[in-house]
C-alpha cells in the first residue's frame, strides 16, 4: 500500500484546534478565593503552592475539578444522573478549556469490613477469574472465589405467564465463596452478656446497662417487658432455660406494646443489628466505648480469617490457593504470577496459554503496586487500615497503565507518607502521566515536587481571609527569585541541633510482632522529642500505634495517640463545637444579656426557624444539582433576629463565629468579652498553627493535617504525659514547619514526651533521638536499623534515612 506524498513546501498554518492549550479560570470565588484568575497550561505539570488555608484546594479541587466532573455528569441521561451525586456549579465567572478530570485525593477508603486492597483495585477480580479457569479441583465461576458472594440454593414452583399459564418446577443454585460463619468478614464477634444487663435485677428494676435503653422506652426495654416471653418482675438469673433462650435468641415476632405493633427479637440479634452492623468509628464516643467493652472480635475459626468458604480454599494452582495468594506480599505475588506465565520446562503449557492475556494484565496491575511503592501490601489488607497517602496511591494504580490522553489528573499532596527515598519514584510517575499528553495538577508543599514543575501557581499571601489571591505564576526559577512566602522559604533547611535533651526515662517495647515487626525490642526515651523514621511500610506505625500505644507501660505513662483520621460530624460541626469552646462563649453571652445559653446555639432554641440553623436552604432537584440558597430570614447568620440583638463586647454570636481564631483570641482576652475558658482553647488552636480557621468553619472542609492539629489542640488540655503524632507536617507549608517545630519544643519543655512518626527531614534534624526502621518495606523491613541522635545518624550514613538526612543538612 503506497502512501501519498506531500507536494507543498510551505508549512501549513496552525490549526484552530491547536490554540486551545490553556485552562482559563476567571473570577473564582469558591470558599476564600477572591476573584482569582489564572491560566493553566495543558499537557504540563503545574504545582499549586501556598501556606495551609491559602485557597489551593478551593482553586484546584473546588473549582477546576468540580466543574469538569459536573459537566461530564451532564452528558449522561437524566435516568443515569439520578443515580449519581448531584454537583453544584462552582462560584466562578469563566471556566474555559476544561478536559476530563480524574481526581486522585487523600480521602481514606471506606471502613467496610469486606473492603480490601484487592477489592478496591482490579487485582481480586482478575485473581478470581484465574482460579476459576486453572484451579483444581474446579469449583465454579469466579463468584465461587468471592468472599462477598454467598452460596444460594432454592427450589420450588414458578408460574410462567405465556399463553396458557402453567406451573413449572424450578431449582436455583449459585456457588459463592463467602465463609458462612463470618459472612466474609474474617472475624466473628462474641458478646459479653454481663455488659448488656445486670442479671441480679429484673427488667422492671432496670436490668439493662445498654446506653440509651431507658426503662420507659417502648422501642427497647418495654418490648421485652411486655412481650409475654419473660416475667418482667423476675431477676434474669432466675429465668428458665426456655425464658433465657427466648430472651437472648428469640426469632423475630410481632408483639403489641402499649397498643402499638412492634417486632420482638432476641437481645443478641438485636444488639448485632443495632450496634455491630455499623461503622464503629462513626459512633458517638460513649456508644463506641460500650461496643469495645461488650464485644470481642476474634479470627473466624472456620475460615481462619481468610473470609472464604472451604470449597474456595480447596481449589489451588500449583499448590497455592486464592487465600494464600491474597496473603502474599504483593511484590512476591507478582513474581508468582510471572512464573505461571512462563511455566517450568516439562510442565503442560496448554492451560496457561489460554489465560495468557489474563496473566499479563494481572502481572501489570501487581507491578504497578510495586512501582508506586506499595509492594509491601497484601491484597487481603483491609482498605480501612490504609493511611491517606497509601489510599491515594492505591487509587493511582488503575491510571498508570491507562491509554487515555488529554486527561487532567488532579493530585492532593501525593508525597504524603513517602520517605524521601520514595519521592523520586513518585516524581517519575507524575512526569510519565504528563509525557503521555495529560495535564497534571498537583497541590503540594514538598520542594522536591515543586522543583519538577513546568509551571507554579503560588496562592496566599496568608491563610483564610488573608489568602485567596494569586501571588505568583511562572517557572520554578522565577519562584526562587520571587518575594513570596514560598519563594523565600524554598531553600530553607533545618540544621542539626548542637545539643540534645537528656532522656528522663524510657518506655520499653519488648517482642513486638505486630504486622511485619520481627520480634522488636526497643527503649523509647521519655522527656525528649523522638522521631520514628523509615521507608513507607517499614513498620513505623505498627511499632508506635500497634505495639507502643497499646502496651501496659504506655497506659501508666498516659499515652495520647493523635492521628489524621476523619473527625465525625455534620456540616453543623465546627472548631467551636468540636473543642468545647462554644459552651463558655454561650454562657458568657447569656450572663451578659440575662437570658438562657440555649439561645446562642444554632442547633437549639436560637436557631432560625426557616433554615433550622443551617444558614442555607437546600432544594433537592433529583438528578440535577441541588440548590443551596442563603436563608432570606436570617441572611445566612443561622440565628433568629431576636438572638442577634444580644451582644457581648459589641459583637453578636454570628459575628463571633465568623471570627478567625487569631481575632477571637484577642477578642476574648480582655474587656467585657473576657472569657478565660474560651481564650485558653483559642490559645492552643493558635499554637498548633490554626489561627486562620474561623470558629464556625464546617469540620467537613478541613484537610487531614488540619484535622490532626485540631485534635492535638484538644488533647493539649489533657493530662497525658506522652503524645504520639502521625506525620504532623502533612499539609504544612515550608514556612509553617518552623512553627510546628517550635510547638513540639514547647510541649517537650513543659514536661511532655513527644513521639513523632515522620518523613520530613526538618523534623528529623530537630529531634533529640531517632529510631529508624527498615531496611526496606514489608518483609524486608520490621527491624530497628538505627537508634541514636540525628548527628550520629548523619555521621554513620548506614541507612537510607541517614543518607537523605545527610544530603538535606548539607553534611
Amino acid at each position: 500500500m503506497s502512501m501519498a506524498t506531500r507536494t507543498d513546501t510551505q508549512s501549513p498554518a496552525p490549526h484552530v484546534a491547536d490554540s486551545h492549550d490553556l485552562i482559563r479560570v476567571h473570577g473564582a470565588r469558591v470558599n476564600n478565593l477572591k476573584d482569582v484568575s489564572v491560566e493553566i497550561p495543558k499537557r504540563r505539570l503545574t504545582v499549586f503552592t501556598g501556606v495551609s488555608g491559602s485557597g489551593k484546594s478551593s482553586l484546584v479541587f473546588g473549582t477546576v475539578a468540580a466543574e469538569s466532573q459536573r459537566m461530564i455528569n451532564e452528558t449522561y441521561s437524566a435516568f443515569v444522573q439520578g443515580f449519581m451525586p448531584s454537583l453544584a456549579r462552582p462560584d466562578v465567572d469563566v471556566l474555559d478549556g476544561l478536559t476530563t478530570a480524574i481526581i486522585v485525593d487523600q480521602q481514606r477508603m471506606g471502613a467496610d469490613p469486606r473492603s480490601t486492597v484487592g477489592t478496591a483495585t482490579d487485582a481480586n477480580a482478575l485473581l478470581r477469574i484465574l482460579f476459576s479457569r486453572l484451579g483444581q479441583p474446579h469449583i465454579g465461576s469466579p463468584g465461587a472465589f468471592a468472599f462477598n458472594v454467598p452460596s444460594v440454593r432454592a427450589s420450588g414452583a414458578i408460574t410462567v405467564e405465556r399463553g396458557a399459564k402453567k406451573a413449572v418446577k424450578a431449582t436455583f443454585n449459585r456457588v459463592g465463596g463467602m465463609c458462612p460463619r463470618c459472612e466474609g468478614r474474617g472475624t466473628v464477634s462474641d458478646i459479653d452478656l454481663s455488659q448488656l444487663y445486670d442479671d441480679s435485677k429484673s427488667l422492671a428494676e432496670g436490668a439493662f446497662t445498654i446506653p440509651g435503653w431507658k426503662s420507659d422506652s417502648q422501642w427497647t426495654v418495654q418490648v421485652y417487658a411486655q412481650s409475654g416471653f419473660v416475667d418482667p418482675h423476675k431477676p434474669i438469673r432466675e429465668y428458665t432455660e426456655k425464658e433465657l433462650h427466648d430472651f437472648l435468641h428469640g426469632e423475630p415476632v410481632k408483639v403489641k406494646v402499649n397498643g402499638v405493633n412492634l417486632t420482638y427479637e432476641g437481645l443478641i440479634p438485636k444488639i448485632q443489628k443495632s450496634f455491630l452492623s455499623k461503622d464503629k468509628e462513626a459512633m458517638q464516643p460513649h456508644i463506641r466505648a460500650f461496643v469495645e467493652r461488650a464485644v470481642t472480635f476474634r479470627t473466624c475459626p472456620e475460615c481462619d480469617g481468610t473470609r472464604l468458604s472451604e470449597a474456595a480454599r480447596s481449589s489451588k494452582i500449583e499448590g497455592v490457593g486464592i487465600a494464600d495468594a491474597c496473603a502474599m506480599q504483593i511484590s512476591d505475588l507478582a513474581g508468582w504470577v510471572r512464573g505461571l506465565a512462563e511455566p517450568a520446562a516439562g510442565s503442560p503449557k496448554s492451560d496457561y496459554a489460554t489465560v495468557a492475556p489474563l496473566l499479563t494484565s494481572l502481572a501489570g496491575t501487581l507491578d504497578s503496586f510495586v512501582e508506586i511503592g506499595l509492594g509491601y501490601l497484601s491484597l487481603d489488607r483491609p482498605a480501612g487500615t490504609l493511611s491517606g497517602g497509601e489510599a491515594q496511591r492505591v487509587k493511582m494504580i488503575r491510571h498508570l497503565g491507562s491509554s487515555l490522553t488529554d486527561v487532567t489528573y488532579v493530585f492532593d499532596e501525593p508525597t504524603i507518607g513517602l520517605h524521601p527515598h520514595d519521592i523520586q519514584r513518585m516524581n517519575d510517575l507524575l512526569l510519565r502521566l504528563r509525557d503521555k499528553g495529560n495535564t497534571v495538577l498537583v497541590v503540594e508543599h514538598k520542594p522536591e515536587v515543586i522543583a519538577i514543575a513546568d509551571h507554579v501557581v503560588d496562592l496566599g499571601p496568608g491563610a483564610g481571609t488573608e489568602g485567596g489571591t494569586v501571588c505568583f505564576e511562572g517557572t520554578v526559577e522565577a519562584l526562587r527569585a520571587g518575594g513570596t512566602v514560598t519563594g523565600r522559604h524554598f531553600d530553607d533547611r533545618a540544621a542539626l541541633k548542637k545539643t540534645v535533651r537528656t532522656p528522663a526515662g524510657h518506655l520499653p517495647v519488648r517482642g513486638a510482632t505486630k504486622h511485619n515487626l520481627r520480634d522488636v525490642d526497643v527503649d523509647i526515651p521519655l522527656g525528649v522529642l523522638v522521631a520514628v523514621t523509615g521507608v513507607a511500610g517499614s513498620g513505623k506505625s505498627s511499632l508506635v500505634h500497634g505495639s507502643l500505644a497499646t502496651s501496659s507501660a504506655a497506659a501508666e505513662e498516659g499515652v495520647v495517640a493523635i492521628d489524621q483520621g476523619a473527625i465525625r460530624g455534620s456540616r453543623r460541626s465546627n472548631p467551636a463545637t468540636y473543642t468545647g469552646m462554644l459552651d463558655p462563649i454561650r454562657k458568657a453571652f447569656a450572663k451578659a444579656n440575662g437570658v438562657k445559653p440555649a439561645l446562642f446555639s444554632a442547633n437549639s432554641e436560637g436557631a432560625c426557624p426557616d433554615c433550622n440553623g443551617a444558614g442555607v436552604i437546600y432544594t433537592d432537584l433529583a438528578m440535577m444539582a441541588g440548590v443551596a440558597t442563603t436563608c432570606e430570614e436570617c441572611e445566612g447568620k443561622r440565628f433568629q433576629a431576636a438572638v442577634l440583638e444580644h451582644r457581648l463586647g459589641g459583637r453578636d454570636i454570628s459575628e463571633v463565629l465568623a471570627m478567625s481564631v487569631a481575632e477571637a483570641e484577642e477578642f476574648f482576652a480582655a474587656g467585657e468579652a473576657r472569657t478565660p475558658a474560651a481564650h485558653k482553647i483559642l490559645g492552643r488552636l493558635a499554637d498548633v498553627g490554626l489561627g486562620y480557621l474561623t470558629l464556625g468553619q464546617p469540620l467537613t472542609t478541613l484537610s487531614g493535617g488540619e484535622r490532626q492539629r485540631l485534635k492535638l489542640a484538644v488533647h493539649m488540655g489533657e493530662k497525658g504525659g506522652v503524645y504520639i503524632l502521625d506525620e504532623p507536617t502533612t499539609g504544612l507549608h515550608l514556612a509553617d514547619v518552623e512553627q510546628l517545630l517550635a510547638l513540639l519544643d514547647r510541649l517537650v519543655d513543659s514536661g511532655k514526651s513527644v513521639i513523632v512518626v515522620e518523613h520530613h527531614q526538618a523534623v528529623m534534624a530537630h529531634a533529640d533521638w531517632i529510631i529508624d526502621l527498615g531496611p526496606g518495606a514489608g518483609h524486608d523491613g520490621g527491624r530497628v536499623v538505627f537508634e541514636g541522635t540525628p548527628a550520629d545518624l548523619v555521621a554513620a550514613r548506614s541507612t537510607l534515612t541517614g543518607e537523605h538526612l545527610a544530603a538535606y543538612v548539607g553534611d
